[in-house]
């Protein structure tokens, strides 16, 4: 059984181990994969294991040994998962893996847009502090989270992780999701129509999937919906937000605060609107990246592998 890994990089830069998978197959790995290296570096594998690497239909009708798809990621479409099933291809994601760990991320964005904590460090280390005829200062006007309210857009597992920390900072909770009877059973959430969400929040944080009506959502009439003293937080997914809109939402004062862990094109190109704009924190795709997170996910991975060699495939998305 040959398998090869075409962009294991940034899932393991070498502080995880692939022997694992060794012991089991022929390995290949490559840290990263160009789209024109694809096909000759996935011929006559078994197993093809990709994060961001994309096979598409035109790419997988010229590999005739591939016989599952295994993703390093819980999003999956970089690979067209319809026609693999066609093939009785098998394409395994890995799920729910980086909810602890993105919650997290969100409220560290939050917090720098609240408290200004890197602001007020490299101020304290430019000399300020030392020369201040006062006990403090600040740079800027410093928030409480207590009391406000935290708007959620997506109420799958990382959503409701979100709303249990805003909880323990003593926030209120509102969330819109398409499914609301799903969460009936919920604790300390208020679901509300997207408008009334926009109209209450404090606080608008994105935890919805990438789909033809998500794309694109938070633009000009999404954004003139929110309180002009809101904050917006992105560990979605980038193309959720028409980075345009948001902008210019910044620039005019419309919202207080943005930020995020996606952009639209990753890495950024160096146009990318949001990369001069004040009060806008980016983050370079690290919500997933803890290394207990990783672990987490390569666990997931072994499991999905075992799973399909021992002809029962797990955690497909297309079968």
């Amino acid at each position: 059984m040959k398998a090869v890994i075409l962009d294991g990089f940034t899932t393991n830069p070498g502080d995880l181990s692939w022997k694992w998978l060794e012991e089991k197959c022929e390995l290949t790995v490559y840290n990263r994969t160009p789209t024109e290296k694809i096909v000759e570096r996935c011929e006559g594998c078994d197993i093809v294991i990709t994060n961001k690497t994309p096979l598409t239909k035109e790419t997988l009708a010229r590999l005739p040994e591939c016989k599952f798809i295994a993703l390093l990621s819980t999003g999956y479409n970089v690979v067209d998962h319809e026609y693999a099933a066609t093939r009785s291809i098998p394409v395994s994601n890995i799920p729910t893996y980086s909810t602890a760990a993105v919650a997290q991320l969100t409220f560290a964005l939050l917090l720098e847009l609240t408290n200004k904590v890197a602001t007020h460090n490299a101020a304290v280390k430019n000399g300020e502090w030392s020369s201040c005829a006062d006990f403090c200062f600040w740079k800027t006007p410093l928030q409480e989270l207590f009391g406000k309210t935290m708007g959620i857009i997506g109420f799958g597992k990382i959503g409701q992780e979100v709303a249990n920390i805003a909880h323990a900072f003593g926030m209120k909770t509102v969330a819109y999701t398409a499914n609301p009877d799903k969460y009936k059973d919920a604790q300390n959430v208020e679901f509300a129509s997207l408008d009334t969400l926009l109209e209450k929040s404090d606080v608008v944080s994105l935890h919805c999937p990438l789909t033809e009506k998500t794309q694109g959502m938070v633009n000009a009439d999404f954004l003139g919906k929110m309180k002009k003293t809101a904050y917006l937080i992105n560990t979605s997914r980038g193309p959720v937000l028409d980075e345009k809109a948001v902008a210019k939402a910044l620039k005019n004062g419309e919202i207080a605060g943005v930020g995020v862990d996606v952009l639209s094109t990753e890495p950024p190109k160096a146009d990318n609107p949001l990369l001069g704009c004040e009060n806008c924190i980016i983050t370079p795709h690290i919500a997933w990246a803890a290394f207990e997170t990783r672990v987490r996910l390569l666990g997931v991975l072994k499991e999905n592998i075992f799973a399909f060699l021992d002809g029962k495939p797990i955690n497909t998305v297309n079968m």
